[in-house]
């Protein structure tokens, strides 16, 4: 058996579930496994959707900071998709009752107004970048670059779910996940909403048939690619 995830992430598993965002079957990644589960943040698209997973990615940060994992003076989203993310994630913060600076970045410099290829607060202190998932880490990279060329210190990653599997391909996998990698490399820690143990925690302890269906699944698929 797997420990019970916490509140907020038994929470955040159910209410990805309910909007269709986390599903089972059978689906190819990225690496070429078949998975038996799916994460699409993309779907997250109505504006109630992206106010409660804000909340979500807020309550992963206090905890964080809680724990004395990391301290944050800015949130930094990555363009494209970790700017919606860290927006609306400094809103959620503000609502709880602490209020952050938040700045992302342009793919392309803009040559008027302002200028530059970043928007927002000024890059400044310990920054904690917002995305949804790390595959490769190539937007982790870009990111450190970013915020390490303008003067500021990266210090964590915030992102919804972590898979925990190797990386690689399902030819030529590596021995660490994707998120071990960013953490080994940069020597900062990647804070997840979830994990894969969270889920399979989760489908170890519903009731709900729907669910109970996909649980061997996910367990043999973590058994095969998962790292610890």
């Amino acid at each position: 058996m797997t420990s019970q995830p916490t509140s907020f992430q038994r929470d955040f598993l159910e209410f990805a579930i309910a909007s269709g965002v986390l599903t089972f079957g059978s689906f190819k990644t990225k690496a070429g496994r078949q998975s038996p589960y799916f994460f699409n943040a993309g779907l997250f698209y109505r504006g109630g959707l992206l106010g409660r997973l804000a909340d979500f990615y807020a309550q992963a940060l206090l905890a964080a900071q809680a724990k004395g994992q990391l301290q944050a003076d800015l949130l930094f989203g990555p363009a494209y998709k970790g700017i919606t993310l860290a927006s609306a994630t400094a809103v959620a913060m503000a609502a709880r009752g602490h209020d952050i600076d938040f700045a992302y970045n342009r793919k392309e410099a803009k040559d008027h107004g302002e200028g530059g290829l970043l928007v927002g607060a000024p890059m400044k202190g310990r920054v904690v970048i917002v995305d949804d998932v790390i595959s490769a880490g190539t937007s982790v990279r870009e990111s450190v670059e970013i915020i390490r060329a303008n003067g500021a210190t990266p210090v964590g990653v915030l992102i919804a779910l972590d898979r925990m599997e190797k990386g690689g391909t399902a030819d030529h996998p590596t021995q660490n996940s994707a998120t071990q990698e960013v953490q080994a490399r940069y020597g900062m820690p990647v804070v997840s909403i979830a994990n894969l143990a969270d889920l399979l925690s989760l489908l170890e302890q519903t009731s709900d048939q729907s669910l109970t269906t996909y649980r061997q699944a996910v367990a043999d698929y973590r058994a095969r690619w998962g790292v610890i």
